[in-house]
């Protein structure tokens, strides 16, 4: 039975025993409706003492360790301890969250306190500065902040008289605090002679500026103003931990055990003296009161509660115990009552009933207890000891039977056998002695031969076999009485365990991670009957898995409650109950098992609201069988979008360079060209990896991205405009409700979310540094005035932004995996839908945080799509199964089948909705999904004459859907934009290549024409005039890396991946000749000049073949390269090669033999080449950047009138260099379009456009090229180059020593790029060229 899904049944919380007194001060109140709130573990626990029960608040994920009431008494906030501690703001009639406030504090929230209104909660940090932290706790939003003192804070309160004015305590001070504006003041309290200084543990606050406050010698210090009025001296006999004000007065609770009423004067009342009760004892401590009408609850050191009647102050009731401080470990179960042992290090051993909910029994030992068990009637319990003796009581009485020490260590475990006769009891001395009962305990046998200390035991039903794990992993068998160790496991095959609390064997290999070896599971124990089995471990977490679970990484569910680590867990004795303890937390919960059946019928109640999911986060598929994904979303999945540099990098990077540059420095280096390029058209779409990124603008263009730019398509008059804000790749794209907007997420260690205006292409905001490596969705709100965004990071965090102002007001972790969609409610602003792998959640706003709960379906499909519907709580997601579901609320009502293969994009409208799928057909629904009204498939046969290109093939995959002004917009997988009419005939708008990089690219001889090649096996052919479209197109056998036309035009040679090359017809696309010579990749093609007699093919495999051309023959062999070729060039008679390989060394061979060549430089740049696309030579030395170990340039080529070299590397930059760049690291203009590598760049035939290609971003962008003087119209186009250092000579010593101080400040190195400029129809001259050339750094 090995089944790896997670069980069906599961546990509620039902008791928790205790009270967390040690270490914590004022956390115990009364509520609105008189029931009792306090903390325990990482539990908010609400008492009902009239009815006994309690209720839990799971929103902590770590031990609690502050709490404060609101001053309506039904709000309770919570801090809790941890890395990225939080707060929560809980209701305690419901227990769900009402905010969430987090990212400020670090180490752990010490002490909250509410204001007079219960507008404003005040929390103190744990870290070093014990930073003090004001919120407006419904809103999550910090008001001010300040550090608090530079040692603990113990107490903090707001005056309620005065508004605005706090008072904080601690070691040695008292701090009289003033809010003003964002600013919080401190001024020290003055001691004076009137009182010792010293350390101030709690305080409450009283009119006329005066202010009680408790200390650690029993004073009572009181301050009017910043100054110590008067002491009441000796109120108690040590330190008073705990002060609370009602309307009689004041209540104050001490170490000496006492509690005292003072009135409104601090005139006492009256003293209740807890030791002197019956339930009393010696050295018991106060730690909190709170005095309500005629009751007083006090909760002590030791984790009990007590309730005082004032009238009957000598008879408190002992509401609440646990166990005191000192780790937790011994728990045992009655055999045949419902009744739980448990024996800690405070020495005591307690028995709980777990009907009643009571402590029922304890006893004091003489030593700190560590493992418990009770015998098999019944009637005996035994206790091993922490000093290596064990103890056996009469359960009935507490009576001690013996006491036995035969061991030095402690001993961790310890079991009676099921026959009754013997007890077997496991030390940390690496072995395990037999001991007879019936003999009064006689040891009668010892089973050694384990190398480490005894972790667990179970005994056989027979009684004749004893299983043991210890320390180092091992799994041992004795036989039983003797303790003989059995090493033939045949004999085991029959065996049958009474119980299975080991945590090692195949029955429980599935409690351990695929990929761990560590020992962080404590406990387990299996319930036969149910056949499941709980676990307990390091991190806090109770897990439920099916027994026996055999394959590792085994699914199950998890639940939060104990903070740090559990030490044990046991079902009670009718599997009705599971009992876990906590080490550090010292408390015993106490959880109902729910069985299958009954699981169903509680479906009804609302699920308990978890920050952490109670379903297990690594085991989300509850499902072993997980349909098989979808080719195309498995491959998105896939991606990570990390980048080896990232451009935040560079400025570091170059610093890293700084004295390569210093010695060339001194060298005049080569000045910037003249002339510049400014985009002016794009060919491409990203669809490959995104959807729903295309949309109508206001204006009826159309926006979209690809690459790092995002465009605004004029569609009557064929022209792009460009949003340049983008520095690498642009992954989602959402457009603001008025259409006027857009909102753009890019990849970037830091990555930014830019909105900008789609007319002015301006900037509105820019969000920066909250989302690591990426921003991969995004969606406004109805009103356009928020933003949510999901990141790439592990956690795909999402956020809620106010766009405007730049602030972020929410966060919350995602999922482990991908997440494709966010939508906000468009009636709700507060809500949130996000969908993606596995993965359909609700979210809602609660303060800085968002609580998220799952879709609830049985097993969750991925979700590529979702939508609202016509009504706030209407959903509509689209799954990779083709299925649209629909749900109301969080609950799926029905699915229903729209598409063969995956449902990428859906767009509601105002009646029905637009779906669009991987089958390519686009489908109109009415408002319920009942009826599909209308289907287009987009053929090529229903292409409108109009269109600017071709289909490549029919129904491609659909990316994204949006309607407007009468037509539907389509972005298809392949690159291509569409414009489908109501009628049916469809628009090619725009298109680009597909998946896959593209590296080939050249220009026509003659025409305004361009040719490309990519991996996506297609070779298309570009018409660079104003027509911008794809002229033809053909698929190839093999990717293909470049291609080259003949001198004449006519032909058009490629090489492909597989080491073959054709020449086909550059007109109609048809094979003349093809050849298969070469294993390796062909990675340059070139003919010669003039008549283009030869062909020149470089392959990967380091070799140049020359063809001739005319006779279809292979005639030279260009041999001694070393390494892959990389570029090639022909000289303009045809008879010289010039080659680069990538371990950049530089060749020359004679055609067409391909004798090698050896010239020396100066030579070089003599020779007349007829082309320059090569990236080494003292020609072209310049080129390379300061940090060129990091980044290559891949590509470069040199302009007809051989004045501008242009280059394009793998950061993405295409830059321009005068020619020839003689010297080290020449002035440029750099341009940013592409986001990875340039792959490639050309001019055409009369120098009047540049051509790119970019490698992964598929797409081929074309440059218009500005002659000198042209002014221009964006700086940010050109920056200027790496290094700025000035041509007229140095600095006066004193301005370079000032010049090289580096005063970054963290919050602001990361600067943005400038974004001025004036558009062309505002500039009143052309400037001439001295100031254009001016107009240098931006």
């Amino acid at each position: 039975m090995a089944d790896r899904t997670a069980p069906n049944c599961h546990l509620r919380l039902e008791w928790v025993y205790g009270y967390r007194g040690h270490q914590c001060r004022n956390n115990l109140y009364y509520t609105a409706a008189k029931e009792i709130v306090y903390f325990v573990a990482g539990v908010g626990v609400v008492y009902n003492t009239r009815e006994h029960k309690q209720k839990f608040y799971l929103g902590h994920n770590d031990d609690v360790i502050s709490l404060a009431l609101h001053p309506e008494r039904v709000l309770v906030a919570t801090g809790q301890v941890g890395k990225e501690p939080y707060i929560c703001v809980w209701d305690s009639y419901t227990v769900q969250t009402v905010s969430i406030l987090k990212d400020v504090h670090t180490h752990g929230i010490a002490c909250l306190a509410f204001d007079l209104e219960g507008q404003c909660l005040v929390s103190v940090g744990l870290d070093s500065k014990n930073t003090i932290c004001v919120w407006d706790w419904r809103r999550g939003k910090v008001l001010a902040a300040a550090p608090g003192h530079t040692d603990r804070i113990f107490d903090i309160s707001w005056d309620l008289y005065q508004p605005s004015k706090l008072v904080s305590c601690g070691v040695k001070h008292i701090k009289f605090w003033s809010l003003c504006g964002n600013a919080l003041t401190p001024k020290r309290g003055v001691f004076g002679k009137t009182g010792d200084l010293q350390t101030i543990l709690c305080l409450a606050c009283a009119k006329d500026e005066v202010t009680y406050s408790g200390a650690l010698n029993g004073d009572i210090y009181v301050w009017k103003g910043i100054n110590l009025m008067r002491t009441v001296q000796g109120a108690h006999g040590s330190g008073i931990f705990s002060m609370n004000a009602c309307e009689e007065g004041f209540a104050t609770g001490g170490r000496d055990g006492c509690v005292r009423l003072w009135d409104l004067n601090f005139k006492p009342i009256t003293v209740i003296d807890l030791r002197e009760t019956d339930q009393g004892y010696k050295g018991l401590s106060v730690r909190s009161v709170c005095w309500r009408g005629d009751h007083i609850l006090v909760g002590t050191q030791d984790s009990e509660i007590f309730e005082v009647v004032v009238h009957d102050r000598n008879k408190p009731f002992l509401i609440m115990q646990g166990h005191c401080e000192g780790e937790l470990w011994a728990l045992a179960v009655h055999p045949t009552k419902p009744l739980a042992i448990t024996g800690s290090d405070d020495r005591s051993v307690r028995i709980w009933s777990l009907i009643d909910h009571a402590l029922i029994a304890r006893c004091n030992m003489e030593e700190p207890i560590r493992c418990a068990a009770v015998s098999t009637d019944g009637i005996h319990l035994a206790l091993g000891m922490k000093d290596g003796s064990f103890t056996v009581l009469r359960v009935r009485d507490m009576t001690e039977v013996v006491h036995i020490k035969d061991r030095k260590e402690a001993i961790h475990e310890l079991k009676y056998s099921p026959d009754g006769a013997h007890l077997a009891v496991g030390s940390n001395d690496n072995s395990v002695d037999i001991y007879g009962v019936v003999q009064r305990y006689k040891k009668v046998g010892e089973c050694i031969g384990s190398s480490s200390f005894i972790t667990h035991m179970d005994w056989s039903t027979d009684s004749k076999y004893l299983q043991i794990n210890d320390g180092s992993g091992r799994r041992l068998f004795f036989r039983m009485p003797s303790g003989k160790e059995v090493t033939n496991r045949e004999e085991l095959k029959l065996v049958q365990w009474a119980s299975w609390t080991c945590v090692l064997g195949p029955e429980v290999n599935g409690i351990w991670p695929k990929y761990s070896d560590i020992n962080d599971i404590n406990s387990v124990d299996a319930n036969f009957n149910n056949q499941v089995l709980v676990t307990a471990d390091d991190y806090g977490l109770v897990k439920l898995l099916r027994y026996p679970c055999v394959k590792k990484g085994a699914k199950f569910k998890k639940y939060l409650g104990h903070s740090a680590h559990i030490t044990n867990a046991r079902w009670s004795h009718d599997y009705q109950w599971v009992i876990t303890i906590g080490g550090a937390d010292h408390s015993v919960f106490q959880w109902k098992f729910v069985p299958e059946r009954k699981s169903k019928e509680a479906l009804h109640i609302a699920p308990q609201e978890t920050l952490a999911d109670s379903n297990s986060e690594e085991s989300d598929s509850d499902q072993s069988d997980v349909p098989e994904m979808d080719s195309e979303i498995e491959q998105e999945t896939q991606l990570t979008y990390r980048r080896q540099v990232y451009k935040e990098d560079l400025p570091q990077l170059k610093e890293q360079c700084k004295e390569k540059q210093r010695v060339t420095a001194m060298k005049k280096r080569e000045r910037a060209p003249g002339s510049g390029v400014k985009l002016h058209f794009v060919h491409g779409y990203r669809g490959y990896d995104c959807r729903s990124n295309l949309f109508y603008t206001q204006t009826g263009e159309i926006v979209y991205h690809v690459a790092a730019v995002g465009i605004v398509y004029n569609r009557q008059q064929n022209t792009q405009r460009f949003y340049m804000g983008h520095d690498d790749d642009i992954l989602c794209l959402a457009i603001h409700p008025l259409k006027d907007f857009v909102a753009t997420g890019q990849v970037g260690r830091e990555s930014s979310i830019h909105i900008w205006d789609t007319e002015t292409l301006k900037p509105m905001s820019v969000l920066k540094g909250f989302h690591q490596l990426g921003v991969c969705a995004l969606d406004f709100s109805a009103d356009g005035k928020r933003l949510a965004s999901v990141g790439l990071d592990d956690n795909h965090t999402i956020m809620l932004w106010d766009w405007r102002k730049g602030e972020k007001l929410s966060a919350m972790r995602g999922s482990k995996d991908k997440i494709f969609v966010v939508k906000i409610n468009p009636y709700l602003p507060d809500k949130l839908i996000t969908a993606g792998v596995k993965h359909m959640k609700f979210w809602h706003k609660a303060g800085g945080g968002l609580i998220g709960r799952k879709g609830n379906m049985g097993k969750t499909e991925t979700m590529m799509c979702a939508v609202y519907g016509w009504s706030e709580e209407m959903v509509f997601s689209g799954t990779c199964t083709g299925d649209i579901c629909i749900w109301r609320d969080m609950f799926l009502i029905k699915t229903v089948k729209a598409h063969d293969g995956p449902v990428f994009s859906m767009h509601a409208l105002e009646k029905g909705f637009v779906t669009g799928g991987k089958d390519g057909i686009v489908a109109l629904w009415d408002d319920t999904f009942e009826r599909c009204l209308k289907t287009y498939a987009i053929k090529r046969a229903v292409l409108a004459p109009g269109s600017k290109g071709l289909l490549l093939e029919d129904n491609p995959s659909i990316r994204a859907i949006s309607l407007g002004h009468g037509h539907i917009l389509v972005g298809t997988k392949n690159g291509e934009i569409l414009e489908v009419d109501k009628s049916g005939p469809i628009t090619l708008l725009v298109q680009g290549h597909m998946e896959g990089e593209v590296w080939g690219l050249a220009t026509h001889p003659h025409l305004p024409l361009c040719a490309t090649v990519s991996d996506d096996k297609t070779l298309r052919i570009w018409d660079l005039s104003p027509s911008h479209c794809m002229l033809a197109v053909r698929k190839l056998r093999k990717g293909s890396r470049c291609c080259c036309f003949s001198p004449d035009g006519k032909a058009l040679a490629v090489g492909l991946n597989d080491g073959s090359f054709l020449i086909v017809n550059a007109d109609t696309l048809e094979d003349l000749v093809s050849f298969h010579h070469r294993k390796d990749i062909i990675s340059d093609i070139r003919f010669s000049p003039g008549a283009g007699k030869y062909l020149a093919v470089a392959s990967g495999d380091t070799f140049v073949d020359i063809y001739n051309v005319m006779s279809s023959k292979r005639v030279g062999v260009c041999k001694g390269c070393l390494n892959y070729i990389t570029h090639l060039d022909w000289d303009k008679r045809g008879k010289l090669l010039q080659v680069n390989t990538g371990a950049k060394e530089q060749f020359f061979f004679e055609a067409p033999r391909g004798k090698r060549q050896t010239i020396p430089a100066t030579e070089v740049e003599k020779i007349d080449w007829s082309t320059w696309t090569c990236v080494l030579g003292t020609s072209v030395e310049g080129i390379w950047p300061v940090i060129s170990e990091v980044t290559e340039v891949t590509a470069a080529c040199l302009s007809n009138d051989r004045k501008v070299l242009a280059t394009g590397d793998d950061l993405g930059y295409v830059k321009l260099f005068r020619y020839p760049v003689k010297g080290k690291y020449a002035k440029f203009k750099r341009y940013v379009a592409h986001s990875t590598h340039v792959t490639n760049v050309r001019w055409t035939h009369d120098d009047s456009l540049l051509v790119t290609v970019g490698g992964g971003d598929t797409c081929l962008m074309i440059w218009a090229h500005e002659p000198e003087g042209h002014r221009e119209f964006k700086l940010c186009d050109s920056e200027e180059s790496d290094i700025e250092s000035e041509d007229d000579g140095g600095y006066d010593s004193d301005v370079t020593r000032e010049n090289e101080i580096n005063y970054t400040i963290k919050a602001l190195s990361t600067n943005m790029r400038p974004m001025t400029g004036v558009k062309p129809h505002l500039q009143l001259k052309e400037p001439s060229v001295d100031e254009s050339m001016s107009t240098g750094k931006p």
